[in-house]
């Protein structure tokens, strides 16, 4: 029987030319992000390298933000890793999303709530996902818009996170109708004040032109405080 090959010295072990620097990005991926998990986000992240798929990365390194319901779940920059991950499919399937989130290192029971609140079924489709994970951030219909603008603008690192009005219009009405306390006509109100702002916008929407969604409703004269 042929002795096993024996390593005697360190010349004979040999290197690949790219290692270094896939260790290198790997590292820095691995700082920018922050996962929780160290060890699923790592597999995820060189099982991502090795089939070419989007890399479970953050785009920039995340400040804790003090004001999140839990800090030990979902992100705008967790949700924006899983958005690059899923929004080329307007639909995706439950396990895969379940998988993705996993390898992120979030709260599964968090994932089932945010699935029971949009009642999906087999297919999830992407957006309305988003919306809802939007809300979960944030807490207010306002709060939720602005989170989607910053995910789904194509604009600079700090800039006016404009998006198209169509994909505001459908974010928008989704929630609104969701939330069960705001009528049609209140809907379709919020939407026409908008119009200028967009126009002189190109057909584009940014958090600052729906500011007033964070102001509380005025009442009615015949309603009395509690």
């Amino acid at each position: 029987m042929p002795l096993p090959d024996v390593m005697f010295c360190a010349e004979q072990i040999e290197i690949p030319p790219e290692f270094p620097d896939i260790l290198k990005q790997f590292t820095k991926a691995a700082i920018r992000t922050q996962p929780r998990d160290v060890l699923q986000w790592s597999a995820a992240y060189f099982a991502a390298l090795s089939k070419g798929e989007t890399l479970p990365v953050k785009e920039r390194f995340e400040m804790p933000v003090a004001t999140q319901k839990n800090n030990t779940g979902l992100t705008p920059g967790l949700l924006k890793i899983l958005h690059n991950q899923f929004s080329p499919a307007k639909y995706i399937v439950e396990e895969e999303l379940v998988d993705k989130w996993k390898d992120l290192g979030l709260p599964i029971q968090q994932l089932k709530n945010i699935l029971l609140l949009g009642n999906f079924v087999d297919e999830i489709e992407w957006i309305k996902f988003l919306a809802l994970a939007c809300s979960d951030l944030g807490g207010t219909l306002f709060s939720a818009l602005k989170f989607a603008c910053e995910i789904l603008t194509t604009d600079p690192t700090g800039g006016a996170s404009h998006i198209q009005f169509e994909m505001f219009k459908y974010l928008y009405t989704y929630l609104a109708r969701m939330d069960g306390e705001i009528l049609e006509p209140e809907i379709e109100e919020m939407l026409v004040t908008l119009q200028d702002d967009v126009a002189k916008q190109g057909g584009l929407i940014q958090p600052r032109n729906f500011k007033h969604l964070n102001k509380p409703k005025a009442r009615k004269e015949n309603e009395q405080p509690s």
